[in-house]
């Protein structure tokens, strides 16, 4: 009798247990095969060949299940803004990738370099984080004075990375490289020798013409960054002649200048250590009165030094100008308040000296402020 108790007992304690331990098997297996069949839409689902299901919208729940394998699907609105429901819940970094055009501010920066028909004007935006973009003649080549400096201190970081070159390798002057112009480096002896530090600085700094030189120099030459301009897509962006290269034969494009910035920016080419460099040399550019200037003139305000108001303002410009009288640009990264991030280029050519050049860079830097607004924040209850 008491065997056949006990017997019963074990059936009906073994029952349970077998099936909490099917289920908890059947649920590994098809967390499996969901998580493995995820990672091989991942790059579908990047291209946005696939769109994800909203409950898969939240860009935590993305990373928790496909990793860094795919970005977040777009889920702007046909008006282009996003549900309060997936505005995104932290900071990440953003690849140049242009989505949806802001035709307003495209059509309104027409409009501007209509106004001065014997300027040639190109213009280009970029929000990193929702790929919203306004353009203008955004892929022309036009001359690029010292605004290509940008593109040359990402390759000479490039480098850096690969172990080809040391921060504070010294290089040397020689009479092929002096440059004349902005800086100071052209009035040192022949010979004279520089840290790579201190040369990268000065290029951008003072925009210094013969450290530049030395930087193509340390580069492997014309030919050699060139090369790597065009691998980088910036088809545009050409070296032709040491700076200063008065007469304009160096070009470059507002498309190419916002994505060498952008390239950095996303992590995509440098380490972290030297996109710390490139952000750090790129915040030491003395010349705030174009893109920075401008844009503060567009958010209103209270005006004054550009770099300190816009500080107060929570936006910050990490920009290069360029000026050699018949063209002047300018292009930076943008920090906007609320963390978010956009990338911005101009350029102008036109007669000498001409103060509506310099002018327009102004206004067509303005005319993007009101896109560039932080995103309000909702008090907490």
């Amino acid at each position: 009798m008491s065997s056949s108790r006990s017997s019963r007992r074990s059936a009906g304690w073994k029952g349970p247990a077998q099936l909490i331990l099917r289920l908890v098997l059947m649920g590994v297996g098809l967390g499996l095969l969901t998580g493995s069949g995820l990672r091989l839409l991942a790059p579908r689902v990047q291209q946005q060949e696939i769109a994800l299901p909203s409950w898969l919208a939240d860009q935590a729940l993305i990373t928790t299940l496909l990793g860094d394998a795919v970005e977040p699907p777009s889920t702007e609105n046909a008006a282009g803004k996003k549900p309060a429901s997936v505005v995104a819940k932290g900071l990440k970094q953003a690849r140049f990738a242009p989505r949806q055009e802001i035709r307003a501010l495209s059509e309104r920066w027409l409009e501007l370099a209509a106004q001065q028909s014997d300027l040639q004007a190109s213009a280009y935006m970029l929000i990193l984080d929702d790929g919203r973009f306004a353009a203008m003649q955004a892929e022309r080549p036009m001359a690029a004075a010292s605004s290509i400096k940008t593109p040359i201190l990402l390759a000479v970081l490039e480098l850096l990375d690969q172990g080809t070159l040391q921060w504070n390798e010294p290089l040397t002057l020689t009479e092929e490289l002096v440059g004349g112009g902005a800086g100071w480096m052209a009035s040192r002896p022949l010979g004279s020798r520089f840290p790579t530090h201190e040369v990268a600085t000065e290029m951008i700094r003072v925009s210094d013409n013969s450290a530049t030189n030395l930087m193509i120099a340390r580069a492997g030459g014309m030919d050699a960054i060139n090369a790597r301009f065009q691998e980088l897509d910036l088809p545009s962006t050409v070296v032709n002649n040491w700076l200063p290269d008065l007469d304009g034969t160096n070009t470059t494009s507002a498309r190419d200048l916002s994505r060498a910035i952008a390239l950095v920016d996303s992590g995509e080419l440098l380490a972290p250590r030297s996109r710390d460099l490139f952000r750090e040399v790129m915040g030491t550019s003395i010349t705030n009165t174009l893109l920075p200037r401008g844009l503060m003139r567009g958010l209103g305000g209270a005006q004054g030094e550009p770099d300190a108001s816009l500080a107060r303002k929570g936006y910050r410009v990490y920009n290069k100008t360029g000026d050699i009288g018949i063209a002047y640009a300018d292009a930076g990264l943008i920090e906007l308040p609320d963390g978010r991030r956009a990338v911005a280029g101009f350029l102008v050519e036109g007669p000498f000296n001409d103060p509506r050049s310099t002018e327009l860079i102004r206004q067509l830097a303005a005319a993007m402020a009101k896109h560039l607004k932080s995103i309000p924040v909702p008090p907490k209850p």
